[in-house]
């Protein structure tokens, strides 16, 4: 099983993606916050949380987690109205190895001084990855001429030109990852670390985080498919009756569309003359008076 978070910054804003285990969520602007990234993260969420929107990782399953935006020495920007530290990163990842939320974690992050944001992790099975070190700004690439802004950081465009170039059966590895965006496409240093990490980076597969494999569990036990009667019947009757109690519906009162029709055309409001009406009139004037003489001006109006 393979569970991935994205955070990745907007035009204006950072906005959220959840790809979860079996599918996807694609959160509004307005639940991407710190609170609910890390309460994701350690499945500290209340019970009436839809599964769409949880983490449904275990002991087997590797996560990757990546992240994007402003930052900067041991902190990054949500939505430019709060921040998340490496410390709060640091022991959300703890309370997820302790709870046996994930097997092998791969975290990469694109932001200014993006080194800072690894260095207080602690927990094992943790591979790391920055697209600079601390005292580096992280820049941009592809701007766009049409809207005046860059659309992708430098770090995460030849980060996916890579993956594009990955399939399934591909053999390659993380060092070749660590490989993807040197200082002289980057103008940044990227850096990453692998002490936490158990396994040789160089027998790790790409793939091994970034591809989703479901793992299936064959069981001897009887499954019902078939939906129990009396339990729709009684499901239908409830529905029912939680109608009939409702009020009557009530329509708003309608437009007086036949005033609207017959009303009067407002008048238009006078403005005087633009400056080129008047200029070229004055043109006119100095022509025709440096031609005839002021003795025709008569003539003109």
């Amino acid at each position: 099983m393979v569970a991935a978070c994205f955070l990745r910054k907007g035009s204006t804003a950072l906005a959220g993606l959840l790809l979860l285990s079996f599918g996807s969520l694609a959160a509004s602007q307005i639940e991407v916050t710190v609170e609910n990234f890390l309460r994701v993260l350690t499945g500290r969420i209340p019970p009436s949380t839809p599964r769409s929107k949880r983490l449904l990782s275990d002991d087997r399953s590797n996560i990757l987690i990546y992240m994007t935006g402003h930052g900067g020495n041991g902190f990054l920007k949500f939505q430019d109205s709060e921040e998340i530290t490496n410390i709060e990163l640091a022991d959300a990842f703890e309370q997820m190895w302790q709870k046996r939320r994930y097997n092998e974690l791969l975290f990469i992050i694109d932001t200014c001084q993006g080194a800072s944001m690894y260095e207080r992790f602690y927990s094992p099975n943790i591979m790391a990855l920055a697209s600079s070190q601390v005292g580096e700004d992280s820049l941009s690439h592809q701007p766009d001429p049409a809207i005046g802004v860059h659309l992708m950081d430098r770090y995460t465009f030849y980060v996916l030109e890579f993956l594009e170039e990955i399939n399934p059966a591909s053999q390659t590895n993380m060092n070749d990852l660590f490989q993807v965006c040197p200082k002289s496409l980057c103008v940044s240093t990227p850096g990453h670390r692998t002490d936490l990490f158990q396994r040789d980076p160089k027998n790790v597969l790409i793939t091994d985080f970034f591809g989703s494999v479901r793992k299936v569990e064959i069981t001897t036990e009887t499954i019902r498919l078939q939906p129990d009667l009396e339990i729709m019947e009684s499901r239908y009757k409830k529905e029912w009756m939680d109608e009939e109690l409702m009020e009557p519906l009530k329509y708003a009162e309608q437009l007086p569309v036949a005033q609207i029709i017959h009303q009067k055309p407002k008048l238009k409001d006078w403005h005087p003359p633009g400056g080129f009406i008047l200029g070229l009139w004055a043109l006119i004037i100095m022509v025709f008076f440096k031609t005839y003489g002021i003795k025709h001006m008569k003539f003109i109006f």
